[in-house]
């Protein structure tokens, strides 16, 4: 198992919390194996073996507990008396009103409830109404280059990002030894089930051909200001009947699987959200590669999704910012500090670094200001207050803790 030290952290940290902990997160990003490494810890720490139950609501064995009063009463007759009984629950979604299970369990004297879930709805609803300010959410992404790299033995930093940019960071990639038609078969049997368990089942949809078209061009766009209207327009014009709502409907299903985030803009002098043309990154660079058939030879908008999901792990709120005419890749803030972004594969023409350099110097506040390219530039340049790193170099900054 690699080891998922930043969300064992705060696993950890709600150890024993009066708070239900769910964890989310697209399919196969590493949700089960969070919970076996916090399971070790919990054994490591001298907690019996009695004191833990754990489901998965996706194995044939327990297809019984996808009805809701029998999950409580298989988890209710095996809770510890006078001790504390640690609860996981996997894919809770499966189990139809999996809420009222949840929220009886919690209530019970000395429980500690864990649970995942792939989609964004299973926080909507009756699941807010039960536990209003009962649960905290930790959001799981497939693997950081940090993460990937760690299991790279005997390659270089520049060859594990080659890999990890072509391939993608859902953890089981890093067993298939790069293996083209492995890893192809594996990302498309997470991306059919997404597509068919998590979009299609939950909206009813029939078209899978339209719901198809429609990942692939939001795929082919990362990073370009799109809205559903433009979707539909170009479906419209390749000859396919659709609606702007629907299109909206569709797309609002993808995000809330995680296959896609919409991002926001942001206008940084007026300090405020803007409704129109937000853009939309990929979960995984290795989906990305299967939906478009395309090289490398898109590195802006790859190194520009690779950032945003970097961004996303690191800091509370994630942007596109702004500025005047000016736009700059992202604008991030963790309680009350901001930053803003650049991303360019390279800078050494110097047209193309003044074009980046631009949004940044429109910036008149003393917020940190960064640059992220590939140029290999030894010491970190400084333009004026604004610093440019190396983008691998800064992805490895933050150092998995053992």
């Amino acid at each position: 198992m690699i080891y998922r030290g930043s969300y064992l952290k705060e696993l950890l940290y709600w150890r024993d919390k009066q708070v239900i902990k769910v964890i989310t997160g697209i399919r196969r990003c590493g949700k089960s194996t969070m919970f076996s490494l916090f399971i070790d810890e919990l054994l490591k720490d001298g907690v019996e073996k009695e004191q833990i139950i754990r489901i998965n609501l996706e194995d044939m064995a327990y297809e019984e507990l996808l009805e809701y009063h029998k999950l409580y009463s298989y988890v209710k007759e095996r809770l510890q008396s006078g001790k504390k009984t640690y609860i996981f629950l996997d894919e809770i979604q499966n189990c139809q009103e999996y809420e009222r299970a949840v929220d009886s369990l919690f209530i019970q004297p000395d429980t500690d409830i864990y649970i995942t879930g792939s989609n964004a709805f299973m926080l909507s609803g009756e699941l807010a109404t039960l536990l209003s300010g009962r649960y905290v959410t930790i959001s799981m992404q497939p693997l950081s280059f940090t993460e990937f790299y760690s299991v790279c033995e005997n390659m270089a930093k520049e060859q594990a990002f080659q890999e990890y940019m072509k391939n993608g960071g859902f953890p089981y990639i890093t067993r298939l030894n790069g293996n083209e038609e492995s890893v192809r078969q594996y990302l498309e049997g997470i991306y059919n089930t997404i597509l068919v368990k998590d979009v299609a089942n939950r909206e009813k949809i029939s078209d899978l051909t339209i719901l198809e078209s429609i990942v692939r061009t939001l795929a082919s766009n990362i990073g370009s200001p799109i809205s559903t209207k433009k979707i539909a327009d170009t479906l419209i014009s390749n000859g396919r009947k659709i609606s702007i709502n629907t299109v909206d409907r569709y797309v609002r299903a993808l995000v809330d699987s995680y296959i896609f985030y919409k991002v926001d803009r942001y206008d940084v002098k007026g300090r405020q959200y803007l409704k129109t043309f937000g853009k939309y990154y990929i979960a995984d660079t290795g989906l990305r590669r299967l939906l478009t058939a395309e090289s490398t030879s898109d590195m802006g908008h790859l190194l520009e999704n690779i950032v945003y999901l970097e961004l996303k792990r690191r800091y509370m709120r994630v942007s596109i910012g702004k500025v005047a005419e000016y736009e700059t890749d992202f604008v991030v803030e963790n309680a009350g500090e901001s930053a803003y972004y650049q991303v360019s594969a390279s800078v050494l023409d110097e047209g193309t670094k003044e074009r980046e350099l631009r949004p940044l110097q429109k910036i008149k506040d003393n917020h940190p200001k960064v640059l992220l390219t590939l140029d290999v530039i030894g010491k970190n340049a400084n333009y004026d207050g604004i610093r440019q790193y190396n983008l691998i170099d800064w992805l490895l900054e933050e150092k998995i803790e053992h």
